[in-house]
Formats: structure tokens, sequence, C-alpha cells
């Protein structure tokens, strides 16, 4: 279902995201674009990541690739 899909947005967009600045629907509807790929970094991480119990600060440290 789309209507579920996490969205991320630009550092400077945030202030009219989340209300700082006002802005029509038509404002915010245009926000919900993807997000360019070439903007974004990933790393792999530990399969620990995938258990809800695990909170630790270490999950979002990069962990060894294995393939």
């Amino acid at each position: 279902m789309l209507d579920r899909i996490p969205v991320i947005l630009a550092p400077e967009t945030w202030p009219l995201w989340l209300g700082e600045r006002s802005a029509d629907p038509e404002q915010l509807k245009s926000l919900l674009k993807p997000y360019p790929a070439d903007d974004m970094v990933i790393w792999p991480v530990d399969r620990r990541v995938g258990n809800v119990k695990n909170k630790d600060p270490a999950l979002i440290e990069p962990a060894a690739a294995t393939g």
C-alpha cells in the first residue's frame, strides 16, 4: 500500500514539512518525490539491526561486508 512509504527530505525542506513555515497542500505534496540516489550513502550493517530487541548505538556502525 502506498500510503505507508517513508519519505526522505532534503534538510532545506524540513521547516516547510514540519510546519515551521507555512505551506499549502500542493507545496507539501511537491516534496513527496524520490530522493536522488546519488545523494544517498549506504553501508552494510550488522544482522542485529533486524531484531527489535537490539537498541545499542553500535547498530548504525558499518559492518564488515560479506559476500
